[in-house]
């Protein structure tokens, strides 16, 4: 027997004829009805091309021009040569070098993630929980700002950062410097410094949707035992904001240690300071005549993002929810 908390619990998709259904719906409802195990064979096939990448980072040159990587362990019948660790010993020590290249990477990516993450919190806990005057239009104005193009502002990041920012005034014939000259351009610092720029109105935006739904209850009765807002901060937001902390360190690690054009605009493709991701594009060498050791550098330019993903997955879901639903 049906009862009424049975038609209740149904979806309005189930209770709708199929003559009546949008395409979104039916769409809606198709992917619905996925099995789970046609998801994991999805999965599996998406992976074949990283298990290639793999193997073939141990094979000759020789043996991955002329066959697949799943013929690995014919290659000595054929005259390859067995598979080795030849080609990481090049790329990570006789030839490029890479070990400096990450290095570099890990001086742009730690900083840049820390201290977004640092000042957003600061940030985001002001918005959310301290009222001052203009807040909520200076918090409108912050979201704004993801809406300005990245690629737009380089040019004049650059020129920020090598020549400062000047201003002449004809009439007195006098110069004004709003901003000194830093030399920064070809280090380090100009890359994550970009990178931490951009990267703190996405990160305010997260957190502050995570913060303000915390439990008003929690932060009137801290008040109340006379806790001020610094001691709140660190004794309750940031120990229940470790979520989406986490779920934001994921995203910035990744975009940071993944970007090209920043580091490449900012640092060159010469010099003593390239990051990993650019170090990858002079690997193969001027005519591609190195270009078996590019599976073996690309590989060792994943190993970190996918160590850092999975170590803080279980956080990943959660942080990207919160704030989402109310309740």
């Amino acid at each position: 027997m049906t009862t009424a908390r049975d038609v209740q619990l149904r979806s309005d998709s189930d209770l709708t004829p199929d003559s009546s259904r949008g395409v979104g719906d039916r769409i809606h409802s198709f992917l619905s009805n996925i099995p789970t195990g046609l998801l994991w064979i999805m999965v599996v096939l998406w992976s074949i091309p990283t298990l290639g990448l793999f193997i073939n980072s141990f094979r000759t040159r020789d043996a991955q021009r002329n066959s697949p990587f799943w013929q690995i362990f014919s290659d000595s019948s054929n005259g390859y040569g067995s598979p080795s660790l030849a080609n990481y010993n090049e790329v990570l020590i006789t030839g490029n070098g890479l070990i400096d290249n990450l290095l570099n990477s890990f001086a742009i990516v730690i900083p840049a993630t820390i201290i977004p993450i640092a000042l957003a919190a600061f940030a985001a806990y002001a918005f959310a929980w301290i009222d001052f005057k203009g807040r909520k239009w200076l918090f409108i104005g912050t979201v704004s700002l993801l809406a300005i193009p990245l690629q737009t502002s380089l040019i004049p990041l650059l020129r920020l950062y090598g020549n400062g920012w000047t201003l002449g005034i004809p009439f007195i014939d006098k110069t004004i410097r709003f901003f000194p000259d830093l030399d920064l351009v070809g280090q380090p610092v100009a890359v994550w410094l970009t990178h931490t720029g951009f990267a703190l109105p996405f990160a305010i935006f997260l957190l502050h949707n995570y913060i303000s739904e915390l439990p008003k209850d929690v932060f009137e009765s801290a008040f109340i035992d006379g806790a001020d807002h610094f001691k709140i901060f660190y004794k309750l937001v940031l120990p229940l904001s470790t979520p989406v902390l986490a779920a934001f360190a994921i995203f910035q690690f990744l975009w940071t240690w993944n970007d090209y054009l920043i580091a490449l605009t900012m640092i060159s493709s010469t010099g003593d300071s390239l990051p990993i991701t650019v170090a990858l594009a002079n690997v193969a060498g001027r005519f591609g005549q190195f270009e078996h050791l590019l599976s073996a550098a690309a590989f060792i330019a994943t190993i970190f993002p996918i160590t850092v993903f999975f170590a803080l997955q279980r956080y990943f879901v959660r942080g990207v929810l919160a704030g989402s639903v109310k309740g």
